[in-house]
């Protein structure tokens, strides 16, 4: 009887372009494989890249952009951790990319200051996980599309309360 296992080398071409997308997207374009803090590297890469491309860019742009990179980030999250997989590999990074995104874009036009202290709070709260980043990553594990968003949605509420904190530091201060 002949074998149905498929190996790597028999997938058809589409099927091997659309994993190297996925991989590439959802590791940051390589931030994700560097050894050291692939997290902090990707959010830097969301810094740098939104200086060049995104910083001038119109509000309503900028919302159509955010979107099509959530929709298509939550694709790409969920293929390359099927491929790896596990729950949310370390080496995704896409989610931080877009949740500091996000974080830049609610800042709109900022002093270089300001931007490195969200960058500084952003990673704490990705990086400790304080409620209710705790609560958002333990909310969606698992594989598959539920596991996906997951990835994604602790760092969106890390953003969140970057941004709160944020806000009420302006107010109080």
């Amino acid at each position: 009887m002949p074998s149905t296992s498929r190996t790597a080398s028999s997938f058809p071409l589409g099927d091997k372009l659309s994993a190297r997308l996925a991989r590439a997207i959802a590791l940051g374009l390589g931030c994700g494989r560097i050894p050291v803090s692939p997290g902090t590297m990707g959010t830097l890469a969301a810094w740098l890249s939104h200086a060049l491309l995104l910083a001038r860019a119109p509000d309503a742009l900028l919302a159509w952009f955010f979107a099509a990179a959530l929709l298509i980030g939550w694709w790409a999250c969920e293929r390359t951790a099927r491929m790896l997989g596990s729950e949310d590999p370390g080496c995704i990074v896409w989610d931080e990319i877009l949740a500091f995104w996000l974080v830049l874009w609610v800042l709109g036009p900022s002093s270089f200051w300001l931007q490195l202290l969200a960058f500084g709070l952003f990673r704490f709260f990705d990086i400790v996980k304080p409620q209710p980043v705790r609560w958002a990553d333990r909310a969606f594990k698992g594989q598959g599309w539920r596991g996906a968003w997951g990835i994604l949605w602790d760092d969106l509420v890390a953003a969140f309360c970057t941004l709160l904190v944020l806000a009420l530091g302006v107010h109080w201060f």
